[in-house]
């Protein structure tokens, strides 16, 4: 099964060229498996033993699937996130360079390794803002073809770019479209053709730069897996696909997959907005609960905040912490931290450890070394709206936040497993405040 749910995995990847694609994919598997679609401005009819959705800015989804007996119901969720380290397409977005060339004017979205863009084929997808009458209709959009590339300069123009070099993002890191005499004043005319509009009724866009290159299974026994945006579209794929193969009679399952996390999750549409707090309040509403019924399940609730972990790397494993070191294939990392960058304490641990070991699943520990700063994520934002029980976990991968990432052939199928334990599972908190895991 591992070769054949990381196949899976990289043709998820493949269609979700931007987090608006990623949310289109995901949308995608809800509806196949029966999910119904709800309108943040609209009212909700949501009823007990039924499945829906929603999504905000087209960037950001939530799910839940309603159990049938919530006399004493909590929350099982994952958390994901669908963006990753790109370049973003500015505004007034042509450059003419040499008085030859057409470049493209971006600006970085998160902390990427720069070298990872140079000399490979890359392309534009994202969303445009489009006039239909008196309407703005959003139209998802991928230039499916070698587009734009991003030319290192020779080493015998820059002898000292093998002794470190520092990127200038407005002078290093333009893609270069085309030459000025068939390509300048075009590029919104390729992004229409594309969309299948006319430029005309074009008004406003998010585009992104992607990489080209195919994801790959490879290694001497195929023990490895390269792709982009494994972080975090590994999570979210694997806790997607446990979503929606799971089910607690007692307990409401989400699934959240929100954007914006590499630049800080405070967006109406990230982990730190009101868009989990939004939704819960809403189905408890819904579903005829009450604030201390609320309360009661919040405090009985608890969240798996999945985004991926540093693998000790082959060259610099000095960089890893002496003794909490994690590897590829070897299962779902815990990640720690005695400053809160991560959620993780002794009782979640506990309850996640748990749940590993009745899905069969093995699981790691990863701390960073105590003279290096480690980076949050997704579980300690949210919690400034909504305190529940959590975890961060993630799987174990190399070359993170590179155009190109990568990770272990075994590692999907173990999250899988383990989230569906989870997802099948209903915990309590018990009167002595001891939280009972019922399957």
């Amino acid at each position: 099964m591992y070769k054949e749910i990381s196949k899976e995995l990289l043709t998820f990847i493949e269609k979700s060229r931007s987090s608006f694609h990623a949310i289109e994919t995901i949308k995608e598997e809800l509806n196949k498996n029966g999910f119904s679609e709800l309108l943040e401005s609209k009212a909700w009819k949501i009823e007990e033993g039924k499945k829906y959705y929603v999504t905000r800015n087209s960037s950001s989804i939530i799910a839940f699937n309603i159990g049938k007996d919530l006399d004493n119901y909590s929350f099982n969720m994952t958390a994901s996130h669908s963006d990753s380290p790109v370049f973003k397409i500015k505004e007034n977005y042509e450059i003419e360079a040499g008085k030859n060339y057409i470049q493209l004017n971006t600006e970085k979205y998160g902390g990427m390794l720069h070298a990872t863009w140079l000399d490979r084929p890359l392309s534009v997808a994202g969303r445009l803002v489009v006039k239909d009458g008196n309407k703005l209709v959003t139209k998802l959009v991928d230039v499916d073809r070698d587009l734009v590339l991003i030319p290192n300069m020779a080493i015998h123009m820059n002898r000292d770019a093998n002794s470190g070099m520092k990127y200038n993002e407005q002078v290093d890191m333009l893609p270069l479209f085309g030459m000025v005499e068939n390509s300048k004043g075009t590029f919104m005319s390729v992004i229409a053709k594309s969309a299948n509009v006319d430029e005309k009724d074009i008004v406003s866009h998010d585009l992104f730069l992607y990489n080209r290159m195919n994801p790959s299974i490879w290694g001497s026994n195929e023990e490895f897996i390269s792709s982009a945006k494994l972080d975090d579209l590994q999570c979210a794929f694997s806790s997607l696909k446990a979503f929606v193969s799971s089910y607690s009679n007692k307990s409401i399952n989400v699934y959240c997959c929100f954007d914006n996390e590499e630049v800080g999750s405070q967006t109406k549409q990230g982990a730190q907005s009101t868009f989990l707090v939004d939704t819960l309040n809403r189905i408890n509403e819904g579903l005829g609960k009450n604030k201390e019924d609320y309360h009661r399940a919040i405090a009985s609730s608890f969240m798996l905040s999945a985004d991926n972990a540093h693998a000790v790397h082959p060259n610099h494993p000095e960089k890893s912490d002496p003794t909490n070191k994690v590897y590829i294939n070897q299962g779902i990392v815990i990640k720690y931290n005695a400053n809160q960058k991560y959620t993780t304490d002794g009782v979640s641990a506990a309850v996640f450890k748990t749940i590993c070991e009745k899905a069969g699943v093995p699981c790691q520990s990863y701390t960073n070394r105590s003279d290096v700063a480690g980076g949050g994520t997704l579980g300690n934002v949210a919690t400034t709206h909504i305190s529940i029980k959590m975890v961060d976990i993630g799987l174990a991968q190399l070359a993170m936040h590179s155009s190109y990432e990568t990770a272990g052939i075994k590692d999907t199928e173990y999250m899988v497993k383990a989230i569906c334990e989870f997802y099948n599972s209903h915990l309590e908190e018990t009167s002595t405040g001891d939280i009972e895991i019922i399957k």
